[in-house]
């Protein structure tokens, strides 16, 4: 590459800065209309460095010296705007004589665009994890709504297949004199004590097999053998009512608002299934819950009343006495048995 080679007249028509420096000195020897329109009336003469002040002076030199090429950037005010310029110095001959040939390109656009592309980016991963934090929100909903089984039935299909589940145990609850309570107590505070309450049967229920399905006020109902059958799920259902009455015992004796509950236990045959279209929700319906629901009525305060299909299924290891009996819906009549809420292996020691 040599100077001869290089048409004046090109260098003042292109949109590219286009200067010549000496190889030793990096005084400026020659300057097109583009570079001065950028960095000003610079005189030829003129020491580069005193111009950009921010050069690494001996990376340079050493970059000329040895490869014969540098690049950098640089950015600047140029009436009011923010101009970002790359610069390429690349080691030539001018007769014999070392020079340095400077081409200086506009690239504040690509930075822009650079900068552009960042930002989206970074506001592509901001609301990626938005996204991921709201799924994550919507799937500990939906998993608080559904057994998970169920719920990934519904993820994969949009749909829930209506299921028969026989047998399994459904326990409900609901609590004596709740209307009164509501009357008399500010609703924050209601709904504050149903919040500890309702969490602390989760718990319980989580712990011996028995899922909450549903919680509507004071009615609490659980399902123990759903979705995944079990043969001990009398057993879930006994043991985990229990320990709701001595979870409310232990409360009231140190709580200002006194809580007592009655409970009705029923095996037999439920279906499970998503009802509902946009407001839905996973329910059980069936013989079992029809049960449980009446026999509660049935049951005494911090009491538990069962039928006969719990009662075969709890062995030995609950005392269960006959109470009396209920009429069912389809007209039938069922025995009722009051479980009692002290486990016989307990009370023999």
């Amino acid at each position: 590459m040599t100077i001869a080679a290089i048409n004046e007249q090109l260098l003042r028509a292109i949109g590219v800065g286009v200067a010549l420096l000496d190889l030793q000195s990096l005084r400026l020897r020659f300057c097109n209309d583009t570079f001065r329109g950028w960095f000003g009336e610079i005189e030829v003469g003129s020491n580069l460095l005193e111009q950009f002040q921010d050069f690494d002076t001996e990376a340079l030199r050493a970059a000329l010296a040895g490869e014969g090429r540098y690049t950098t950037e640089t950015t600047f005010r140029l009436r009011r705007r923010t101009m970002t310029v790359a610069m390429d110095f690349n080691r030539a001959l001018d007769e014999d004589e070392p020079i340095a040939v400077l081409v200086c390109q506009n690239i504040s656009r690509i930075k822009e665009l650079e900068s552009m592309i960042d930002s989206y980016s970074m506001m592509v991963e901001r609301n990626t994890r938005e996204i991921k934090r709201e799924k994550e929100q919507v799937e500990k909903l939906l998993l608080n709504m559904m057994p998970r089984s169920v719920y990934e039935e519904y993820k994969t299909f949009g749909i829930v297949t209506p299921r028969l589940y026989d047998p399994v145990s459904v326990v409900c609850i609901d609590f004596i004199g709740f209307s009164e309570m509501v009357s008399t107590h500010e609703p924050a505070v209601i709904v504050s004590e149903l919040n500890d309450i309702y969490t602390a049967f989760d718990r319980i229920g989580e712990q011996f097999g028995c899922a909450r399905i549903r919680a509507v006020g004071d009615l609490y109902i659980g399902v123990a053998g759903l979705p995944d059958p079990t043969d001990d799920h009398a057993q879930a259902a006994a043991n985990a009512a229990i320990r709701f009455m001595r979870y409310l015992n232990q409360r009231n004796g140190s709580h200002p608002i006194q809580w007592r509950c009655r409970v009705g236990i029923a095996s037999g045959a439920v279906v499970g299934s998503v009802v509902g279209v946009q407001k839905y929700i996973y329910d059980v319906f069936g013989p079992a819950v029809i049960a449980a629901s009446q026999l509660r009525y049935k049951a005494e305060p911090m009491t538990i009343s069962g039928n006969r299909a719990v009662v075969e299924r709890l062995g030995d290891e609950f005392t269960a006495t006959e109470a009396g009996s209920i009429t069912l819906s389809d007209g039938s009549e069922e025995t009722v048995f009051r479980i009692a809420a002290e486990m016989r292996a307990q009370q023999e020691r």
